[in-house]
């Protein structure tokens, strides 16, 4: 079965868009704040029990998550300030309750909130519960930002088969989930048209280093790459770069440099704007709206 949200094509064959505010390289940085229950198996683990069995509490592992939002969170916010780059959280609204500093420090940085579930499990756990947990997630963010909710990224990139219909209905115009392009595509849905937004999981600190656990150092390579190639197809069209960040991973003190080095890199490419997925849904919204391409019906 092809993909039944957005039709195939080719991406050297989309129509030429132009550039936005004269830039053509579209970098969002995305830093996932995430609220991992004390009292639950952990979403991922760094190190793994001595006989091979989970444990509730798992204190090392919370602890890991923990330090990140301790530690890692304040570095990779000072780096951001330092540059005056804007940035977004993909966050659990759960963290509004459980880590209050820190989401007022993003509130008060002006990070663009991005929906990413109450706690860090999966939607499809939900069941028929999915809808209420997206409405609360929404409703719990935007009554913390007075802002509305317009993007999501659902933890772990999952979705159920009526994901896009739930978040549609609860008003949100882009999602993170689709990653199948390196420009926004329209998805489907039986209300009307939703984006898929570019989230790049290539250059994502949770691909690299904790599931494929390559040596500090590989960002920065894959950027290094990536941003070369990005500079050539630009001359045919703008590309997104969606840089995925959690605070337990790229926020320790190994890889702070790391993280300087990626924001100097893009910051020195004359090519490069920093925005928010709001500001790349706008502009895309603008050159390709939904109501003229084939991938945008209902």
């Amino acid at each position: 079965m092809s993909n039944p949200r957005i039709p195939y094509r080719l991406s050297s064959e989309r129509p030429p868009l132009p550039a936005m505010e004269g830039k053509r390289i579209l970098v969002n940085l995305v830093v996932n704040v995430e609220n991992w229950q004390f009292d639950q198996p952990m979403p991922r683990t760094i190190i793994t029990p001595p006989h091979g069995r989970e444990t509730v509490p798992d204190v090392p592992n919370f602890s890991w998550a923990d330090y990140g939002m301790r530690a890692g969170l304040p570095r990779m916010l000072k780096l951001f300030a330092e540059r005056g780059l804007p940035a977004s959280t993909s966050i659990n609204a759960g963290v509004i309750a459980a880590y209050p500093q820190a989401a007022e420090a993003m509130r008060e940085a002006g990070f663009e909130f991005i929906g990413h579930g109450l706690h860090q499990r999966a939607l499809n756990h939900a069941g028929s519960g999915e809808a209420e947990l997206v409405a609360e997630t929404i409703r719990l963010i935007r009554d913390f930002t007075g802002a509305p909710v317009r993007g999501w990224l659902s933890p772990g990139l999952r979705e159920s088969l009526e994901t896009p219909e739930i978040l549609k209905a609860n008003g949100v115009d882009h999602v993170f989930d689709w990653v199948v392009d390196d420009l926004p595509s329209w998805i489907t849905t039986k209300d009307g048209p939703l984006m898929a937004m570019p989230y790049n999981l290539e250059i994502n600190d949770s691909i690299v280093y904790a599931i494929e656990k390559h040596a500090t150092g590989e960002m920065l390579n894959r950027l290094t790459r990536t941003l070369d190639l990005f500079r050539a197809e630009a001359d045919d069209n703008p590309r997104v770069l969606a840089i995925g960040l959690h605070p337990h991973l790229q926020g320790v003190p190994h890889r702070h440099s790391e993280l300087a080095d990626m924001l100097d890199l893009l910051s020195a490419c004359d090519d490069v704007l920093f925005t928010t997925g709001s500001a790349i849904a706008d502009w895309y919204g603008s050159v390709e709206p939904a109501s003229g391409h084939a991938d945008g019906g209902a």
